[in-house]
């Protein structure tokens, strides 16, 4: 019940009959209940150029959960140019709640060799304060849905081996989690000094 605690709910039990001069308190006390309760509304649509700067602040949000806000290189000029320039690499998704942007799912294409087109979902990141609200569950439909339009063989994605509430929300959707494969990355930099040599 969007985190109402039952000593909440209590307020309406323990105060049913107020005194008439205490009236305006417990329609206020039911209200405050009822707004509480009351689920936001979510709209799920394609991120724009003008969204970036907020997706970044998910991102920088996601790093720090992650332990590794340092390894954030990213800025908003370099993703308008990556996913809004003349050669787009990238696609996004985003969460509203009232106007304001509490969610994304950032996805871009990849090939199989075995499989053909397939969507690689980056990220999916939902601010802190609006988790449990569905928000996730909306984006991640949202994305395979896409997968599907697109005409591509699946979705893939990674989730660290310790976000256990990431992985129990996979399960949910009977997802493969593969511990066999081993992931492998060379920097800019890397790749520099090794062709210098």
């Amino acid at each position: 019940m969007c985190g109402l605690g039952s000593a909440n709910l209590s307020l309406i039990v323990k105060f049913p009959n107020l005194p008439l001069q205490n009236a305006p308190r417990k329609s206020f006390i039911i209200l405050l209940i009822l707004a509480a309760m009351k689920k936001p509304t979510i709209t799920i649509r394609v991120g724009v150029k003008n969204d970036l700067p907020r997706v970044l602040e998910l991102v920088k949000e996601l790093a720090a959960f992650e332990k590794a806000p340092h390894e954030v290189v990213n800025t908003v000029e370099l993703m308008e140019e990556d996913g809004f320039g003349a050669h787009p690499i990238f696609g996004l998704f985003v969460a509203e709640v009232e106007g304001q942007i509490m969610g994304i799912s950032l996805y871009y294409w990849r090939y199989s060799t075995w499989k053909g087109k397939r969507l690689y979902l980056e990220d999916i990141v939902v601010t802190e304060s609006m988790r449990g609200q569905g928000i996730g569950k909306l984006l991640f439909d949202r994305t395979m849905q896409h997968t599907l339009d697109e005409n591509c063989s699946g979705m893939m994605w990674q989730v660290l081996d310790w976000n256990e509430p990431a992985i129990t929300f996979y399960k949910k959707y009977g997802s493969k989690l593969d511990g066999e494969w081993i992931n492998c990355t060379l920097e800019s930099k890397q790749i520099e000094m090794l062709l210098k040599k």
